[in-house]
C-alpha cells in the first residue's frame, strides 16, 4: 500500500449566485453528490464547512466555488468523477458555470493522513498553470504515479474518452 494519497482541487466560476433560480438544481444535488463521493471506493476526505459542503468558502472570489478532496489513487477519483452518477453533474456543468480558459483541476500526492489546506491547493493549481503537468501538479490527461511507486516520474493517461 502506498504511503501517499491523491489530493485534488477543482474550481468553477458560477454564472449566477447560488441563491438564483438558475443554480437551484446544482444546489439541490450537492448533498446527494457529496454522499456519493463519501461512499465511493477510494474516497478518503473532502473539504467542508459545518453546513456539509464547501460552497461558503470563497478564497478566489465571490463567484468562484472550490472543491477539494483526497482519494486513495487516480483511478478511484476518475471512477467517481466520470463513471458514477456524478458524471450527470459533469455533463451539466456549463448550465451553471462559465467556461474557464486556464486549468481548473489539479491533482497532487500528499503523505497518507495529510489534509491539504486551501492555500496549498491554490499553490498547486498555480504551479500547474505556470509550468504544465509535473509530479507536483497534474491532471487526468497527464497524471503521475505516487512518489513511492515504481517509476513515479513516469506519466500515464487514460486512453478512453471522457463520457461527460
Amino acid at each position: 500500500m502506498s504511503e501517499f494519497e491523491l489530493a485534488q482541487l477543482n474550481i468553477a466560476t458560477m454564472k449566477e449566485s447560488l441563491k438564483s433560480p438558475s443554480m437551484a438544481d446544482f444546489v439541490a444535488n450537492l448533498d446527494r453528490i457529496n454522499a456519493l463521493a463519501e461512499s465511493s471506493p477510494g474516497f478518503v476526505w473532502r473539504l467542508q464547512t459545518e453546513e456539509g459542503d464547501a460552497t461558503a468558502l470563497r478564497p478566489l472570489g465571490d463567484a468562484m466555488l472550490v472543491n477539494m478532496s483526497v482519494w486513495r489513487d487516480v483511478p478511484s477519483l476518475r471512477n467517481f468523477v466520470y463513471r458514477s452518477t456524478h458524471a450527470e453533474i459533469v455533463r451539466r456543468r456549463h448550465d451553471w458555470f462559465a467556461r474557464m480558459a486556464a486549468a481548473y483541476l489539479v491533482m497532487w500526492w500528499v503523505p497518507r493522513g495529510h489534509r491539504p489546506s486551501i492555500t496549498q491547493a491554490i499553490e498547486r493549481l498555480a504551479l500547474l498553470r505556470q509550468h504544465g503537468p509535473s509530479p507536483e501538479a497534474f491532471t487526468f490527461r497527464s497524471a503521475f504515479r505516487a512518489p513511492d511507486a515504481s517509476m513515479p516520474s513516469e506519466r500515464f493517461s487514460f486512453t478512453d474518452e471522457c463520457p461527460a
